[in-house]
């Protein structure tokens, strides 16, 4: 299990996990509580995040890639996409009605404040961090790399998954969204 992790060349000590975790879910659950403007467009309140591990783990592998392969993409060197890695690290749609994913990067901030007012700042940034069908959440710095993954499920109620049982409905929908 991975917990949450900041790694800083230049200081070459971690911040502690709990803080790290605590400090994320805080200032972007402090914003989806009262809404803001996204660009010219206004948000409204939406229900607060939840941290999720298999989230985490994803965005540790991609800030660690982008990092030590330099470079600052959604796409992963090997030709993996946010979708990939969020599935591989755990996150899986089956069994749930519907499956939403995003991703946020960033490259060069400081601070957990200073990443969170540049992805509010920044409108496509934004709508993700406000999107109010993601739940969950998992953030990490790496080095200079930042990587924040989204995720939203639904699970199938009963009745849903009776009809799925018998052959009266399908499977799912699934929804990507990415911010540089």
């Amino acid at each position: 299990m991975i917990t949450a992790l900041t790694i800083n060349a230049a200081r070459a000590q971690p911040a502690t996990g709990k803080n790290f975790k605590q400090e994320f879910l805080y200032r972007i659950n402090k914003v989806r509580q009262k809404g803001c403007n996204c660009g010219t467009k206004w948000m409204p309140p939406v229900a607060p995040l939840a941290w999720n591990v298999a989230l985490q783990k994803s965005a540790y592998g991609h800030a660690k890639d982008m990092s030590e392969k330099n470079y600052f993409s959604h796409t992963s060197k090997d030709g993996r996409s946010m979708e990939d890695r969020i599935v591989l690290a755990g996150y899986i749609f089956n069994g749930y009605k519907s499956f939403f994913i995003g991703e946020n990067i960033a490259r060069g901030q400081e601070s957990i404040q200073e990443v969170m007012d540049a992805w509010f700042k920044s409108e496509d940034h934004c709508h993700n961090l406000m999107n109010p069908l993601y739940k969950e959440v998992g953030a990490v710095q790496y080095n200079d790399c930042w990587v924040q993954d989204f995720g939203g499920r639904e699970p199938y109620s009963p009745a849903e998954q009776k009809a799925l049982l018998s052959g009266h409905a399908r499977i799912g929908q699934m929804q990507k969204s990415e911010s540089h």
